[in-house]
């Protein structure tokens, strides 16, 4: 769920498609100028909570750890700040006359942390250890496209059972090819219009020589990459640490010094220190902070405000019987009145979402949820042809940050509109949440958001309900949907592409795999240090822009 987000050159296209790109981005100037000095040698301190893993690209689908990776990594393309259309960054060229076959030339010079040169290799050589299921990459199904890919991935007999996936037939994909140290081909199993679209996505990076000497989770520790940042040190719920990388030669090159992310187990707490100037910037301000616009009395003209392409969700454990029922589930999202939630426990900054796919992505259907209308009757009737509910629905969400008001009130109006013994716990942190969600240890339903990764309505569909998708944490499947995600990515015209997703999500809409909640409106911060700064295309810090 995690989108690099820096500009560079347009990206260079051999066949006539088009490539879009939605989103938002803020900017903040502080007004009084900003000094080169101060600038150059400074440090900021920016909020961060403890990523669920090691920092490797293709392994990490959460936020915690999708930042660090977006700042210490440059991709082949990326998604300018504005939500313009996406660029070239790394890559010289991608030329395609048919969809299917893509040269891809890589700048020459660039290097990652380590002096090593980045070369065409180090991405066909990043990809075939992501793709490849003996390695248990969360991302690895990101590069179903490609050819070959069906030989290098195994199928779990019995998911959690006993029985362990038979080895794969190969551990490369026949359709990626060196050709220099500058050129690689990828040969794709179809035409797939959105392919370039998808290249600046952190699943897509490359990886140093070095990684392939050591195991993953010690690369991970302590990461090399090849962005404008690298990294320091890391003191697991303290501090990760970044400096300047001064041999970076692209663009987005950072101007200040040394990036502290602190790791906050309370956003509270991370908020009080931006009210005081002892944090530089937050992301996301508490919803304790939005009541009367709060955070605007506190912040003045430090305070920032923006839509970001991102989606509040409570998502079920399907691989749990109890919710095996889409009728269940279904009356679980329609007793929920969003509209009640975005103005009490919101104020006004979430909108009440009505659609599967956040509206400011490319190719999204408008108002295609009809499991969100809230409608206690008809939740009653299903709960009824469900055969009810027996026992107590916990909601599970991670209990630092600001979820903790939200998912009580859903919890809250299930139990009161469906007479369901149901109520909202917490977890102590992100990074333990998300452990538990990725061993199908939940319980009962749980807080969930999905980040745009790219901007192409694809993004909303093959990660998160195709069978075997990175971030299909419930485990839902539908041979339908599958079948039509399947004939959307094989589609050549972007647009052909769009209508059979859209199709695919219909199904979606019959299962109620998840519960869509709000979309996501975005109130940051930022320190009287800062006087000048810019926010991505998805709401992220942009490094590149802070001048103090």
């Amino acid at each position: 769920m995690r989108v690099s987000k820096r500009a560079s050159g347009a990206i260079a296209v051999g066949a006539a498609f088009a490539l879009v790109a939605s989103g938002c981005s803020s900017s903040s100037d502080g007004g009084n100028g900003s000094d080169a000095g101060a600038t150059k040698d400074g440090a900021i301190t920016i909020h961060g909570v403890q990523p669920e893993n090691p920092l490797v690209p293709a392994n990490t689908t959460e936020t915690g750890g999708g930042k660090i990776i977006d700042d210490m990594w440059t991709g082949l393309v990326e998604y300018p700040n504005d939500g313009g259309a996406p660029r070239n960054a790394l890559a010289e060229s991608i030329d395609t006359k048919d969809s299917k076959v893509f040269t891809i030339k890589i700048k020459k010079g660039t290097k990652f942390h380590d002096g090593t040169e980045v070369k065409a290799k180090n991405f066909v050589d990043a990809w075939n250890w992501a793709a490849y299921t003996p390695n248990g990459a969360a991302n690895g199904s990101f590069f179903s496209d490609i050819a070959g890919y069906d030989q290098v991935t195994s199928v779990d007999p019995d998911d959690d059972g006993p029985q362990k996936a038979p080895k794969p037939a190969a551990d490369k994909m026949s359709g990626l090819k060196v050709i220099d140290d500058q050129t690689f081909e990828v040969t794709l199993s179809a035409p797939t219009a959105v392919f370039p679209t998808k290249l600046g996505y952190s699943a897509f990076m490359p990886l140093p020589d070095a990684f392939f000497t050591m195991k993953p989770e010690e690369f991970g520790k302590k990461p090399i990459g090849n962005g404008p940042v690298k990294f320091v040190s890391w003191e697991d719920n303290v501090a990760i640490k970044l400096t300047r990388f001064d041999d970076y030669n692209l663009r987005d090159k950072v101007k200040i010094k040394d990036v502290t992310v602190k790791l906050y187990q309370s956003e509270d707490a991370a908020y009080a220190d931006l009210v005081g100037n002892n944090l530089d910037f937050m992301e996301t301000v508490p919803t304790s902070a939005l009541a009367g616009e709060k955070y605007k009395a506190d912040l003045g003209d430090r305070a920032m405000n923006t839509v970001t392409p991102s989606t509040a969700f409570i998502a079920f454990p399907i691989y749990d019987k109890r919710f095996a029922n889409p009728k269940l589930r279904k009356a679980v999202s329609m007793s929920i009145d969003r509209q009640a939630i975005s103005d009490k426990i919101f104020f006004g900054t979430r909108k009440p979402a009505d659609s599967w796919a956040n509206p400011l992505t490319p190719g999204a259907p408008a108002g295609n949820c009809t499991a969100c209308k809230f409608d206690v009757t008809q939740a009653k009737q299903l709960l009824q042809e469900a055969g009810g509910f027996q026992g107590e629905m916990v909601f599970y969400y991670n209990a630092d940050s600001s979820h903790k008001d939200w998912m009580e009130a859903v919890a809250q109006q299930v139990k009161t509109n469906l007479g369901i013994n149901a109520r909202a716990e917490g977890v102590p942190t992100f990074a333990v949440f998300r452990q538990n969600i990725n061993a199908h240890k939940m319980t009962g339903p749980y807080r969930a958001a999905w980040q745009q990764d790219y901007p192409d309505i694809e993004n909303w569909v093959n990660p998160l309900y195709v069978k075997g998708g990175s971030s299909n944490d419930g485990l839902y499947s539908n041979p339908e949907v599958d079948a039509l995600a399947k004939a959307a990515s094989a589609s050549a015209s972007i647009e052909e592409s769009h209508q059979k997703f859209g199709e695919a999500l219909k199904k979606v809409d019959e299962d109620v795999p998840t519960i869509p909640v709000y979309f996501y409106g975005q109130q940051s911060g930022h320190s009287e240090k800062i006087k000048k700064l810019e926010l991505t295309n998805v709401g992220e810090l942009d490094l590149s822009s802070v001048e103090l």
